[in-house]
C-alpha cells in the first residue's frame, strides 16, 4: 500500500522529487520519487539501473534498519512499478531517513543528500572487504546538471561529487570518508542537435565546480551532528 504525502522541499528546478510512503511489514516507509522523464543520462553505481544510459525516474527508498532482502535490485523494481514509474531508471535504497533529505542549488545544477551514517569508516580500511552485503546505513546523492555531458565528463563528475561529500562530512566533524553502501546518481541532459556537450566536470571545470559546491551544501543539510 502507498500513498502520497506533501511534496518535499526538492519539489522544484530540475529535481521535483515527491515523497512517497509505503508500508512493508507493518512499517510505513518513506521514498524520494523523481519522475524525470525523458531527455536524461544518468551515471549510477545504483543496484537497479546502474550504469550509464539514458534514464527516465530516480527512486531512492527507505528500508527498515537489519534490511536482509538479498535481492534489492527486485525489490526496487517493484516500489518503482508501484510509484507508477515506467521504463528504465535508478533505483537506491538508504535505512536512513529519506524525509529529512538535503538540498542544494549552484548555478543551475541541483544536489539532493539522504545522509545515513550509522556505519562508517574510511575507504581505505585495513581489511579484506566483504561479498556479503552491508548494512544498509548508507549516503545517497542524486544531482542533475542542466547541460550535456560525455561519458568521460559523467564518470569525472562522480568522482567530483564523491569528493564534495568527503569533504562535507570531515568539516561536519565525522572522521570517515563515508559509508560502504554510498550511491550517486548524477543526471545529465541528453545532447541534442548543435548543442555544446561539455567534455569535463572536475572540480575546476565550470560544470564540475558547480556540482561540488551543490553536493556538499546537500550533504551539510542532510548530516546529523556527531
Amino acid at each position: 500500500m502507498t500513498a502520497v504525502v506533501p511534496p518535499s522541499r526538492t519539489a522544484t528546478g530540475l529535481v521535483p522529487a515527491r515523497c512517497r510512503t509505503r508500508v512493508e511489514d507493518g512499517e510505513q516507509l518513506p521514498a524520494l520519487v523523481w519522475a524525470a522523464g525523458p531527455g536524461w543520462r544518468m551515471i549510477s553505481n545504483a543496484v537497479l539501473g546502474g550504469g550509464i544510459g539514458e534514464r527516465a525516474w530516480v527512486v531512492n527508498a527507505q528500508v527498515a534498519h537489519g534490511y536482509r532482502r538479498t535481492d534489492p535490485d527486485r525489490h526496487l523494481a517493484q516500489l518503482a512499478g508501484e510509484f507508477g514509474m515506467c521504463g528504465p531508471g535508478v533505483g537506491l535504497m538508504t535505512a536512513a531517513d529519506v524525509s529529512r533529505d538535503g538540498h542544494a542549488c549552484d548555478g543551475g545544477v541541483e544536489a539532493v543528500a539522504t545522509v545515513g551514517i550509522a556505519v562508517r569508516g574510511w575507504a581505505a580500511a585495513a581489511d579484506e572487504g566483504s561479498v556479503a552485503l552491508a548494512a544498509p546505513g548508507t549516503i545517497n546523492i542524486v544531482a542533475a546538471l542542466p547541460v550535456a555531458l560525455t561519458d568521460a565528463a559523467l564518470v569525472n563528475a562522480v568522482a567530483t561529487a564523491t569528493e564534495a561529500k568527503v569533504q562535507a562530512l570531515v568539516e561536519a566533524g565525522y572522521d570517515c570518508s563515508g559509508t560502504p553502501t554510498d550511491a550517486v546518481c548524477v543526471a545529465a541532459r541528453v545532447p541534442r542537435r548543435g548543442e555544446e556537450v561539455h567534455p569535463f566536470a572536475g572540480p575546476r571545470s565550470l560544470w564540475g565546480a558547480r556540482l561540488a559546491r551543490a553536493v556538499h551544501r546537500a550533504v551539510v543539510a542532510g548530516t546529523p551532528a556527531p
